[in-house]
């Protein structure tokens, strides 16, 4: 193979494309360097057709590799990698969303692009670089597609634009997008944000959508000089005969069909227009049987028919009376109704309805120490808020399996967790982690954004202090497929308008501005006006959805609930961390095991010294708290303990008791001479104190270099307390007069 390399500069780093030197077999294939982070893009073809299939099957599929970061997994007995990361399932769908659209729908052949990450160099996302090192194998490749496509990332830091930010200027941006494109058009939107307005976001898109023309340049030339024949691919070219059948079939359903389906629009529930769609091809299929000059395949192809007829007329519908399915206006928002604090139990609930649309989100509290620990190729870290969607088949009034999540359900939850980030309170303030889970219970479109919904009232009820609530929307478009200049843009989109519509631009914010971002289309882009309007009617929509959920909440309420776990929260010298684990744990562990046992009490320690003690029981908390605290309390001079008396202590040579050990605090002890026991002299310790023994004790001195703490009962009762000084002394005077009495 012929090794061919391209580059041309962004953003003031290379970006490489190099061809011929991996993957020959592949259909198409090319790597992507963007400083030292390398993607590898295959893309293949199957030679057969799949029979029988009504949709195009494309996979998409990104592959992480621990190597390319220098890491192996840390499982003691899984070494290698497994199922796909959430950020390796959410980069699939951005590149599906982007390149599927360039593919005819009518296409049956399998087609897969594979995207393996090769090396990560910790400052340069893999995700966009994959993007652009698919484009470049599908288009050098024999299969049919219309590319290129291009992708750049924009941040916005001290209001200035930033083209492909690193990770660490990513944390100080404002925004996160992604811009996706051919030519002059948008093909997806993937946007993270902190409440910036539609005005600046639009800036955003402009500025990125500008350097795409340099990334399709590139390509476009590799494709000129290296890139194989796309191969035709036949899509069962009717003959004549054929297609005069096909028009007299199609000509006889319009006739039996096109009122009926007129009326049907009437109905405006979407349980209503299935059966009446249902009803329809049966009579149909009763009428084409007693049709002898229609075949049962053609009966088949007259019930498929219906279908396309439907779509028109919703399309039609909208163009031409600015009427939706359900007969609402084009901008108008179904009916909306909010519940929170639904359930006895849970630490916080929200439902939130959009038409026959409806989630319920419910809230849970946890210690600091079940924040989700992270350790994928990129990223290795902790995560104390998560938002998790399901989507059972009863939502749809369907049976369908109930499996781990699919990439739908993990692409939805993390667009609402992402939504979330810019509201939710510091870890400082709030050290809970919090987990959100929505269940959709009843769905017709837009549930991720009803999710967003649902999750904001369920936040607020259960305390959470978020600055302000979180509302989402689902932006929608049909055009004039014959004329793309006539659209209409549709708020609040319902089920059949996101299927047989044209966009899906989901839009999710506060009223301060938006937070998040995803947008994707069935055509061959979108013009920057599309966008702008759509991004005028998501923020209309928006303040229409808040204003009713803050009739229902409209701040976190005051207190947690009485079932949520309660933080304590205490600060202890760094230095003394050690004090309060142990060796091997022993220590806290003890103090866990004595304050109620790990199901009632949580201990996390940061590296800080900041103490962290969850728990349901307060008395529990408050026995953990005063253990630490007197294990970690820096003794002084004058204070004054009621210690347990540990050891009597011996002279080593002669025998004869000198004093006795005294715990004062756990894990602290000091020395009570034989001589601060009494005013009077005593002959031996044990005459007036046992193992075992309370006794009350005054700090006389401390020597922090040899770690030893002078203790005295006498200075308790004595009307003079002697100082430490004083008391050393005293030491030395009695051990002058001892050695000149026993020479």
């Amino acid at each position: 193979m012929t090794i061919n390399k391209f580059e041309i500069e962004v953003a003031g780093k290379k970006l490489i494309l190099e061809t011929g030197h991996f993957a020959g077999q592949a259909s198409g294939a090319c790597t992507a360097q963007y400083g030292d982070t390398v993607v590898l893009a295959t893309a293949v073809m199957s030679k057969n057709i799949r029979e029988g299939l009504g949709y195009f099957p494309l996979l998409v599929d990104y592959e992480e590799r621990l190597y390319a970061a220098g890491k192996i997994k840390g499982s003691r007995f899984i070494k290698r990698e497994g199922r796909p990361s959430d950020d390796a399932i959410l980069c699939s769908r951005m590149v599906d969303r982007v390149i599927r659209p360039l593919f005819d729908e009518k296409l049956r052949h399998d087609v897969q692009v594979v995207l393996t990450v090769l090396s990560v160099d910790q400052e340069n996302d893999p995700d966009v670089i994959s993007l652009i090192a698919a484009s470049c194998a599908l288009t050098i490749s024999n299969i049919p597609w219309q590319g290129p496509i291009a992708g750049v990332r924009v941040g916005q830091i001290n209001g200035e634009w930033v083209l492909n930010p690193t990770y660490e200027a990513r944390g100080k941006s404002t925004l996160d997008l992604v811009v996706a494109g051919i030519d002059n058009k948008i093909l997806m939107l993937e946007a993270g944000a902190s409440e910036v307005s539609e005005d600046t976001f639009l800036e955003a898109v402009n500025f990125g959508q500008k350097h795409l023309k340099n990334i399709l340049k590139l390509i476009k030339e590799i494709q000129e000089k290296i890139g194989a024949k796309k191969e035709i691919i036949e899509f069962g070219e009717m003959t004549e005969d054929e297609k005069k059948k096909q028009v007299k079939l199609e000509k006889k359903v319009k006739d039996y069909c096109q009122d009926k389906i007129k009326s049907i629009f009437k109905s405006k529930t979407k349980h209503e227009q299935q059966e009446a769609i249902t009803r329809l091809k049966d009579e149909l299929e009763e009428a084409l049987k007693k049709d002898n000059d229609v075949s049962k395949d053609h009966r088949e192809e007259g019930l498929e028919i219906v279908d396309l007829l439907y779509e028109e007329e919703a399309r039609r519908i909208v163009l031409e009376d600015e009427k939706r399915v359900d007969g609402r206006k084009i901008d108008e928002v179904r009916p909306i109704s909010c519940e929170a604090g639904i359930l006895p139990r849970t630490h916080g609930s929200g439902l939130f309805n959009r038409g026959e649309t409806q989630v319920l989100s419910v809230i849970t509290l946890g210690s600091p120490g079940e924040e989700q620990f992270l350790d994928t190729m990129e990223e290795t870290g902790k995560k104390r808020f998560m938002h998790h969607y399901n989507f059972p088949g009863f939502s749809t009034g369907e049976v369908s399996p109930i499996r781990s999540p699919g990439r739908r359900e993990i692409g939805h939850g993390a667009l609402v967790e992402k939504a979330f980030k810019p509201v939710l309170p510091d870890k400082e303030k709030f050290p809970y982690t919090v987990r959100v889970v929505s269940e959709v219970l009843s769905s017709n479109g837009s549930t991720s954004q009803a999710s967003a919904c649902a999750s904001s009232l369920a936040l607020m009820d259960a305390g959470i202090p978020i600055t302000n609530h979180v509302a989402g929307i689902a932006i929608g478009l049909i055009s004039d497929l014959s004329n793309p200049k006539k659209y209409k843009i549709l708020t609040d989109i319902q089920g059949v308008e996101d299927h047989d519509g044209d966009m899906d631009f989901k839009i999710t914010g506060t009223k301060n501005g938006i937070n998040a971002i995803q947008m994707d289309t069935k055509l061959i882009g979108l013009d920057i006006e599309v966008v702008k309007e759509g991004l005028s009617a998501g923020k209309k929509a928006r303040m229409q959805i808040l204003e009713k959920m803050n009739q229902v909440i409209d701040k976190p309420r005051p207190e947690l609930s009485p079932y949520a776990p309660r933080i304590y929260t205490i600060k202890i010298d760094k230095e003394k961390i050690r004090d309060v684990i142990g060796r091997g744990g022993e220590t806290i562990n003890k103090i866990i095991e004595q304050s109620g046992g790990p199901d009632v009490i949580k201990i996390d320690i940061e590296d800080d010294g900041t103490i962290m003690i969850t728990s349901h029981q307060a008395d529990m908390a408050e026995r953990a708290i005063t253990w630490i605290k007197n294990l970690t309390h820096e003794v002084t001079i004058g204070e004054i303990y009621e210690g347990v008396v540990t050891k009597i202590v011996a002279d080593r040579n002669s025998g004869n008791e000198i004093g006795a050990i005294v715990e004062i605090l756990p894990g602290q002890d000091g020395m009570v001479h034989i001589s601060q026991f009494s005013n009077q002299r005593i002959m031996n310790v044990s005459g007036v104190a046992k193992v075992g023994d309370k006794i009350k004790v005054k700090v006389m001195g401390i020597d922090k270099e040899r770690g030893r703490i002078e203790l005295s009962h006498r200075a308790l009762n004595s009307q003079a307390v002697a100082r430490p000084e004083a008391v050393k002394s005293q030491y030395k005077s009695k051990h002058r007069n001892n050695h000149r009495r026993f020479p």
